[in-house]
């Protein structure tokens, strides 16, 4: 799973994600877009409690079967 695809599945927009982990939406939008790989600890913590999923859901690659 990756960013995009949890908050799609939450049914959230990037600026509610921004706004319900209190980071700003380009910070959303940059990870999302691969402009940034890596997020703050603290920022990907948040997304993944707004989610309702771990860290590594979010940022780990999947690997191919």
């Amino acid at each position: 799973m990756t960013l995009s695809i949890a908050r799609s599945r939450a049914g959230l927009t990037q600026a509610e994600l921004a706004r319900r982990a209190g980071v700003p939406q380009s910070v959303v939008s940059d990870l999302e877009n691969g402009k940034t790989l890596y997020p703050r600890l603290d920022t990907a913590m948040a997304l993944a409690k707004v989610l309702g999923c771990t860290i590594d859901d979010l940022f780990t690659d999947p690997k191919p079967s």
